[in-house]
């Protein structure tokens, strides 16, 4: 397209995209975080959670880029959670770098009052939207991101964008030209585990 967009669009389109991401961050996944765990758990530490519950294997540096923290604090982040019985930890002797982490029974719990916590606001929030509109605001919103990242994009750049709402088929990573980290890594459902 030709047509240059103004200024003010950009801006107010900005603005919108960060004030709509704030209200996702803090009224939806913080306060139903602290409905369900109070302060026994970080949004770190579930985000942590999350991707052992949908991942094959990692290790410290896998972690350490999906917190967007470094090596240290995501060992000590694991060492945390292995700790209070959230996680358990097997390292295998073929290769101490790696480490098989799973969730504990409390754990696997605490993620499903939390996914259906956060289903429950969501559809508040949402049920006075038409499903199709819904649809199509969440593909045009994945269009916009990979626009925003395409251009800049390194063609093997891993993402990890999704965080908490891995989905199997990511037009982000289509539009953005991105690797899926959970593709690589994707665990396979064990029975009884949060999927």
């Amino acid at each position: 397209m030709d047509e240059t967009i103004p200024a003010e669009l950009s801006n107010e389109f900005l603005s919108s995209a960060r004030v709509f991401a704030w209200s996702v961050r803090e009224v939806i996944e913080r306060t139903v975080l602290r409905e369900v765990a109070g302060d026994k758990l970080t949004f770190s530490q579930l985000k942590l959670l999350y991707l052992v519950a949908h991942t094959d294997s990692l290790n410290i540096g896998d972690a350490a880029a999906f917190l967007g923290v470094t090596c240290g604090a995501a060992s000590r982040a694991v060492d945390k959670l292995v700790h209070r019985r959230l996680l358990r930890r097997v390292a295998p002797a073929e290769d101490r770098r790696s480490f098989r982490l799973s969730l504990t029974e409390t754990s696997r719990k605490l993620m499903e009052a939390y996914q259906a916590a956060r289903d429950y606001r969501t559809r508040l929030a949402l049920q006075q939207f038409p499903a199709e509109e819904l649809k199509k605001t969440a593909e045009l919103l994945d269009r916009l991101a990979g626009a925003i990242v395409s251009s800049s994009a390194d063609a093997n750049a891993v993402c990890m964008q999704c965080e908490i709402y891995y989905r199997d088929h990511c037009r982000f990573g289509e539009y953005g030209r991105r690797n899926c980290f959970y593709q690589h890594h994707k665990a396979k459902p064990k029975e009884g585990e949060v999927n």
